[in-house]
């Protein structure tokens, strides 16, 4: 019996890869042990015991990025995170370790380094982080989502999806996902979501010009992120802090809330069926987190993406490959406004032919076995194991 630790986590961009593979690992081996490490702090402490897995913890150990007093605690603290980890692989006799980024990645990759146990690792991000770009100096198995991502050892696996995101959307699905949300079934529709925390920038903007798509035909369904309540009556808007974006529409994992419609134009404060929200769609207006790509690539779905402005860009990168192959259009932040959108996207959501075209591009890139071929890569790490720690 295979035991597996999954290590990394912090945000949704982390947690529901490393689910979508552990899922995908009992699926194909019922009797193995899945193992789930990650920090008290983050998303993984909520989601992973609410998807049934057993969640270790760690301290976490952010890497030092000027000289200040944590600077000088962190070795201390890095080699205590590497030593915990190092007990849990002897202890739990760990046969194989995935990472996906994240806290408590970097620690789960030293230690299996340092004891001989082989390891693989999936960058979700055009950009890799400081954790995977370490790990990946000691392990030839370093699967990417997002093509051409610069990563030592890296193949294209695409992302691990959950399973209802493994499929394009038909005509009859669109219809019925529509009514589930009180929509018109024929009804040209725009989605627009700015992850489970929203974007204050899409919210403002889609409210200045929902009465204006609504009188030229065009239903919206607007996912507004938890806590941002919009107004439907006279277009003003509270959207919180703009800092608190999380860019990935898959976080979204509780009931829908805070949900109303008027006139075409349906509000949902939070939703946790965004594979049927996405499938609602003629076209989505999304942030470009890579998740939120790959799931619309995965749909065979028209997009346009509008980068969170804040970061390393990584957003914009996740987002290019799509763009350049026709499946989406991409517009900076600052450029998402109103006008825009009266003068950009209501053309486009009148443009059948073109919004067909663009969704057979996304279908094209779109990868659907993305967690299959993430563990196919795991299996060959296994492989990889010392005969000493087979005999052993």
């Amino acid at each position: 019996m295979t035991t597996y630790l999954l290590a990394g986590g912090g945000t949704a961009g982390h947690v529901n890869p490393m689910l979508a593979i552990a899922q995908r690992l009992r699926r194909d081996e019922p009797s193995c042990t899945i193992l789930m490490l990650g920090t008290a702090e983050g998303l993984e402490s909520r989601l992973v015991p609410e998807a049934g897995f057993e969640l270790l913890t760690i301290a976490k150990v952010p890497f030092p990025r000027r000289l200040n007093r944590d600077a000088v605690r962190f070795l201390s603290r890095w080699r205590a995170a590497v030593a915990q980890v190092r007990h849990v692989l002897v202890q739990r006799q760990v046969d194989v370790v995935i990472g996906v980024g994240g806290y408590a990645a970097a620690p789960a990759y030293a230690a299996a380094h340092r004891e001989r146990v082989p390891f693989a690792i999936h960058e979700a991000n055009a950009r890799p982080g400081l954790a995977n770009r370490l790990g990946a100096r000691w392990t030839r198995f370093v699967g990417i989502a997002i093509p051409g991502t610069a990563i030592q050892h890296g193949t294209l696996v695409g992302m691990p999806l959950r399973p209802e995101f493994e499929h394009v959307v038909t005509s009859a699905q669109k219809r019925e996902a529509r009514q589930s949300f009180g929509l018109q079934p024929d009804m040209p529709t725009l989605v627009i979501t700015g992850g489970s925390l929203g974007s204050a920038r899409l919210n403002e903007t889609t409210t200045a010009v929902a009465s204006e798509f609504g009188r030229a035909g065009v239903q919206i369904l607007h996912i507004t992120g938890r806590g941002r309540s919009v107004s439907i009556t006279s277009g003003s808007v509270d959207t919180g802090d703009a800092t608190s974006n999380a860019g990935d529409a898959t976080s979204n994992a509780g009931d829908a809330t805070s949900n109303s419609v008027k006139g075409g134009y349906r509000v949902l404060e939070y939703c946790d069926r965004m594979r049927d929200a996405l499938a609602c769609a003629d076209l989505v207006i999304s942030r470009a987190g890579a998740s939120t790509v790959c799931e619309i690539a995965a749909l065979g779905l028209p997009a346009v993406f509008v980068p969170y402005p804040v970061g390393n860009g990584e957003q914009r990168f996740n987002a290019l490959p799509l763009v350049t192959t026709g499946g989406a259009q991409l517009v900076r932040d600052a450029d998402f406004t109103p006008a825009w959108m009266l003068a950009s996207v209501l053309p486009l959501m009148r443009d059948q032919a073109r919004l067909a075209t663009m969704g057979a591009a996304s279908r094209e890139l779109g990868i659907r076995n993305g967690a299959e071929r993430m563990c196919a890569l795991i299996q060959r790490a296994r492989a990889s194991l010392p005969a000493s720690r087979e005999l052993g």
